[in-house]
């Protein structure tokens, strides 16, 4: 006969690989901040909502707007939406358009832990903020 125990901890070694593969899996549902310093004169850094279904709300350096990700396996596509001008300082405003345009090339990413690398022409690091 299979004690309690014993069962127990059958069952927390066959949940193991599910959760880590959740724990690596790409973050939906979850906010991210990229991994840069802010701008001279602010102390804003870029940040990305990632909805369950892939949408994105985005606050960059001046700038913020919406897109989605949409994934298949390893490989990912960013598309964005409208974005909102707010009158941004003209190197804000450049530096905005500039990650816009490096979020829209990434062709790849991966997890580790609460990293987030979006690989392309342009890798962006992505940290999932701490709630």
């Amino acid at each position: 006969m299979v004690s309690f125990r014993m069962l127990c901890a059958m069952v927390a070694v066959l949940a193991m690989p599910a959760a880590a593969q959740a724990q690596d899996g790409f973050p939906f549902g979850a906010e991210m901040t990229l991994e840069a310093v802010p701008q001279p004169g602010s102390k804003r850094i870029p940040n990305i909502e990632i909805g369950d279904n892939g949408e994105v709300v985005l606050e960059l350096w001046c700038k913020g707007g919406k897109g989605q990700f949409s994934v298949a396996g390893n490989t990912v596509i960013f598309v964005p939406g409208p974005i909102q001008d707010r009158s941004c300082p003209p190197a804000r405003a450049q530096a905005d358009d500039d990650l816009v345009a490096a979020l829209s090339a990434v062709e790849t990413w991966k997890r580790q832990g609460e990293v987030l690398t979006l690989i392309g022409p342009k890798s962006l690091r992505f940290r999932t903020t701490g709630n």
